[in-house]
């Protein structure tokens, strides 16, 4: 586990880091926000991370993640839920996250409004493209996502925000920023086809392309090991 002082100097340097790269490419950093992507981390960790003036946490793992709400309950915390989704657990990620960064498929968004309780605002959701075209990948096919935004939108409980995409991993600056273009575009192809939505999110970034996203226009970089440090070895 991460001391809070290493967490705490990890949170100013990404800080300091998406102001450069926003900076770097005319852009208000204002506009970029930083997810802690927190998947085996502890709810002390998180905590650490909440004290710092964080306020998004991304979850990958349901039930470690609502362990972790209840730990922390009380907090100021909007939760995305950024992992796969599985048909049995829609009704409990619609209850607990204010945030879908992964759906992909028509059914699941519909199981996700008819399970999201009543008197809670509309659950936002990114639709997960596979920009990259990676057969091990989840995500709806760019050609397809037009059919399944406009599915989304037709759902009371659902509010369509953006799009997210994790590309082909890459060392190339320019092979990272390529493949962030093509989800911005797709992106400002759903706003011109949906002009009554407000598509303003992109999810696009981790540790090690966030600066490509940036260039790109990201507006949530989701950041795990970067932010906590490395993550613990599993035991043998």
């Amino acid at each position: 586990m991460s001391s809070p002082q290493t967490i705490t100097a990890n949170i100013a340097a990404l800080r300091q880091r998406i102001v450069q790269s926003a900076s770097d490419t005319g852009r208000d950093p204002a506009e970029i926000t930083l997810l802690a992507v927190s998947k085996t981390r502890s709810a002390e960790e998180v905590a650490v991370a909440l004290d710092a003036g964080l306020t998004q946490i991304g979850e990958n793992y349901l039930q470690e993640a609502v362990d972790k709400q209840a730990a922390l309950q009380g907090r100021n915390a909007c939760w995305h839920f950024i992992g796969p989704i599985q048909s049995n657990k829609t009704r409990e990620i619609a209850s607990h996250f204010d945030w879908v960064h992964s759906v992909d498929r028509e059914k699941i968004a519909r199981r996700l409004s008819e399970q999201r309780p009543e008197g809670k605002p509309p659950l936002k959701i990114c639709l997960q493209v596979n920009i990259s075209r990676e057969d091990s990948k989840s995500g709806v096919l760019p050609e397809d996502a037009l059919t399944l935004a406009k599915q989304i939108t037709a759902l009371p409980a659902l509010q369509l925000r953006g799009l997210m995409a994790i590309p082909a991993a890459s060392d190339d600056p320019a092979e990272q920023r390529s493949a962030f273009a093509a989800l911005r575009a797709l992106r400002d192809t759903l706003q011109q086809a949906l002009p009554d939505q407000t598509l303003d999110t992109l999810s696009m970034g981790m540790s090690g392309d966030m600066d490509a996203a940036i260039a790109e226009g990201s507006t949530l970089i989701r950041i795990g090991t970067a932010l906590f440090g490395p993550r613990p070895a599993k035991a043998e």
